[in-house]
């Protein structure tokens, strides 16, 4: 086995190592996930050809997904927009939930989001404290994907380890279509609508688009509904020059499982750990508004100015062993100058920005009465603050050359306030520079390599400060880390390829274990990790196969997450996150028809404690795609996941020591799904 690992490291960096000197820059191929800056394809939508021309300015790992590269599939998750993108853990455990990082980034979180800028148009989804749910994300709702791996989130003045997400919503004018219809439904009582209108009127363009999902779920106690709105109306004032009004909605309703043992996963999967999760109604629903005024505004050649302003409220029904009200209102402005002209006589470019952000949450928690708020156990504020100043400069040593310095400052507060016992009251600020190092070179067919070195920081949230039954806030310091970054990508006639290696030392890391049924999960900090790896994505097309269009795209990532001299741990590495996952997608065009099988590897056990003393298995998953373009305006597509009906167990939750822990904290397995089929049609107009 490990002389096949290292077979396919080996046979991946040799093959992307030698793309720029086999093939020639005369066309180009189609990639979803690399950043390319040589000649374009015309098949591929110029809104994400423009996103990957922005973001090739980073001299670090980034990807951009574009919307087609899931149209024909059952996309319900960050799970299935990011399975292609390398570097990125997304597993689904039910429904909507995941598990989503980065990097390793929030390792050890079970729940919600942490470590990583979750935003939308620019808009962080997170809350002011940095954690987040990433379920008030419409995948169809969505132009593009952009992805900033690791510390190369200075774009957006992000600091964190993970880096950022961005979900960019479609336009009036770059929509793609003047109306849209998609219908699809299949296994687990699914069926899912969604309909879109783009359109533009003189100077004004609008988008719209509603989304319903209602499913059994393939587990017990598993059942979801959820309704989207999304609205994006632009005023445009000249050449490249908008104010726009951006809105989303989210009414969402999902049932919550739960973890299993090993043998309950892989054996009777579809059950629910306890018996009584029906009766309480274990969930998670969320009811959202979030909306946003930003402008684009050109200057002048030179110069462009970005901005906006914007507000969110948020409300959180949580049942699980006590029964959880959040109320959340976030608000916050944030503003970029991007220029470019010359400096020493040399080309230079450069951008500037600040970001505010706030937010209050009212903290609610009862005993849970079945489902319903019982005796109340908690009542308190949690309000959060937030200022990150960045920017960054590059200057063109030569033609081909850039070097590259920035970096953000950051502040925040936490101010906490418990209604029922002002002596528990705590206040507590952070705040840190997080510079950054980089050089990009680019030759004239627009193949890069590129190198940084970056300082991340990442402040804890309330769900670290606070933890039930400690008074006050508990003594959790914010995560250091300096990562070292080199990769190059780049895309030739027949090959697309994205390689990046990194080390991040940190210090502090917040790890996060079960402690026991009462208390879910606690966070401390570790004194030295490592996170190391390598991302590479390598898209082939293989030419005409038997009259078919044929492609080869694969990711593969290397994750080297652990303890640097632990004095409990030692070396032991780090859990949940795969040393070595790959996927591979062989596609054949021909006459509007597409058949895509493709497959997900986990080729080793992966380490579910910190200790080092379990392991879940690894896995193979056989997937299958077919899609058939009937004409310009109908596409139908049949989705079939796990063709082989594998029972494996796609995520876990970190404890300490597995064989010290009591028997109801072992149930940290999430099964993945079984055998599915989904079904859909979409219709176009205009």
């Amino acid at each position: 086995m490990i002389s096949r690992k290292r077979a396919l490291i080996a046979l991946l960096a040799a093959s992307t190592a030698l793309t720029p000197f086999v093939a020639s820059a005369d066309e180009a191929a189609e990639s979803d996930t690399v950043i390319v800056t040589g000649q374009l394809n015309p098949d591929d939508p110029a809104p994400v050809r423009q996103a990957r021309a922005r973001l090739s300015r980073t001299p670090g790992a980034v990807a951009v997904v574009a919307r087609e590269s899931y149209d024909n599939s059952y996309a319900l998750g960050l799970f299935d927009t990011l399975k292609s993108v390398s570097g990125v853990f997304a597993q689904k455990k039910f429904g909507e939930d995941g598990r989503f990082s980065i990097r390793g980034s929030g390792i050890g979180n079970g729940s919600h989001n942490r470590g990583s800028w979750l935003a939308v148009d620019g808009v962080p989804i997170n809350q002011a404290d940095g954690s987040g749910d990433f379920q008030e994300m419409d995948p169809l709702s969505v132009r593009n994907v952009e992805v900033y791996k690791g510390a190369n989130a200075l774009r957006f003045g992000g600091a964190q380890l993970g880096g950022a997400v961005n979900y960019v919503t479609p336009t009036g004018l770059k929509a793609g279509y003047r109306s849209l219809v998609r219908i699809e439904g299949g296994s687990f009582g699914t069926l899912r609508g969604h309909a879109a209108y783009a359109g533009v009127i003189g100077d004004y363009d609008l988008y719209v688009a509603a989304t319903a999902t209602r499913a059994d779920g393939w587990r017990d106690n598993s059942q979801q509904e959820a309704k989207r709105l999304t609205v994006n109306v632009g005023r445009t004032f000249g050449e490249e020059r908008s104010v726009r009004l951006i809105l989303q909605a989210n009414d969402l309703e999902q049932r919550i499982a739960g973890g299993l043992t090993l043998d309950q996963a892989m054996n009777t999967p579809t059950a629910t750990t306890a018996a009584n999760y029906p009766d309480l109604k274990y969930g998670r629903n969320v009811v959202s508004v979030r909306s946003t005024v930003q402008t684009d505004w050109k200057l002048n050649d030179n110069w462009r100015l970005s901005g906006g302003v914007y507000a969110a409220w948020k409300n959180l029904i949580h049942p699980i062993s006590v029964y959880i009200d959040y109320n959340y209102q976030n608000y916050g402005a944030f503003a970029r100058v991007d220029g470019q002209g010359a400096l020493f006589g040399r080309r230079a470019d450069v951008f500037a920005g600040v970001n505010y952000r706030a937010g209050l949450t009212d903290v609610r928690t009862y005993v849970n009465a079945n489902g319903a708020p019982g005796a109340r156990t908690g009542l308190a504020a949690q309000n959060a603050s937030s200022w990150d100043v960045f920017g960054e400069g590059r200057l063109f040593v030569t033609d081909e050359l850039a070097l590259i310095a920035g970096g953000s400052y950051g502040w925040t507060n936490r101010d906490y306030i418990n209604r029922l016992n002002t002596a528990n009251n705590a206040d507590k600020s952070f705040d840190w520079f997080a510079p950054r190092l980089g050089l990009l070179w680019q030759n004239e067919r627009g193949h890069q390599v590129f190198a940084n070195l970056t300082r991340s920081v990442e402040a804890p949230t309330y769900g670290a400060l606070v933890q039930t039954p400690l008074p006050q806030f508990t003594p959790v310091a914010f995560q250091d880390a300096t990562t070292f970054e080199v990769g190059t990508r780049g895309r030739s006639a027949h090959l697309i390829w994205d390689l990046a290696v990194y080390r991040a030392q940190i210090e502090g890391e917040m790890l996060n274990f079960i402690v026991s049924p009462d208390i879910p999960a606690a966070t401390f900090n570790a004194d030295h990790t490592v996170h190391q790896g390598l991302e590479a994505a390598l898209d082939w097309k293989i030419g005409v196969v038997g009259g078919w269009e044929t492609t080869l795209r694969q990711t593969y990532t290397w994750s080297d997450f652990h303890f640097d001299g632990d004095k409990t741990y030692g070396d032991a590495r780090l859990p949940v996150i795969p040393e070595h996952y790959y996927r591979a997608e062989l596609a054949f065009a021909r006459d509007g028809w597409k058949i895509a099988p493709s497959v997900e590897w986990v080729p080793s056990k992966v380490w579910v404690d910190y200790a080092n003393t379990k392991q879940a298995p690894g896995y193979t998953v056989w997937n299958l795609s077919l899609a058939k373009k009937v004409n310009k305006s109908v596409d139908v597509f049949v989705d079939a996941r796990n063709l082989a009906d594998a029972r494996y167990v796609s995520s876990v939750n970190a404890v300490t020591d597995f064989t010290k822990v009591a028997a109801s904290s072992q149930r940290v397995f999430w099964p993945g799904e079984g055998r599915a089929i989904f079904v859909g049609i979409r219709l176009t107009g205009g």
